[in-house]
């Protein structure tokens, strides 16, 4: 996968959902649903830029190819699940996406541990 263009659309769409939800949505969601939606953008932006700025460790050498594609696709499945599913469970009111949102991130939370793992053995010179 061409992790630096799935980045570039991720970002894409964070703006645009953002947009969507301040604009469109700012006066038929409820405060917590509002909330909720604003966290969805929130996190799909931090990890979208997150995922940009991985795809390129592997070009300049700081990052291996195979953990800057495993990290890229954690971040993804992250976005995917933690984000996906608040902004259904904002837009919709049904809470039981919310309990899809943990898949999402435990997967952020794997992204930036195997990320940390890989940076250390690589400035150790283990592969």
């Amino acid at each position: 996968m061409y992790w630096t263009a799935t980045g570039a659309v991720l970002m894409a769409l964070a703006v645009m959902l953002g947009a969507f939800g301040s604009h469109a949505l700012q006066s038929r969601l409820d405060p917590y649903r509002m909330s909720v939606y604003e966290r969805a953008a929130f996190y799909h932006f931090i990890h979208a830029l997150g995922l940009l700025i991985v795809s390129v460790l592997p070009r300049i050498g700081v990052l291996t190819a195979n953990a800057g594609a495993w990290v890229c696709g954690l971040l993804l499945v992250g976005v995917i699940f933690f984000s996906g599913s608040l902004y259904l469970l904002a837009l919709t009111g049904v809470r039981t996406f919310g309990a899809i949102t943990p898949i999402g991130g435990l997967s952020f939370i794997a992204a930036w541990i195997l990320l940390a793992v890989a940076l250390i053995r690589s400035a150790s010179g283990r592969p």
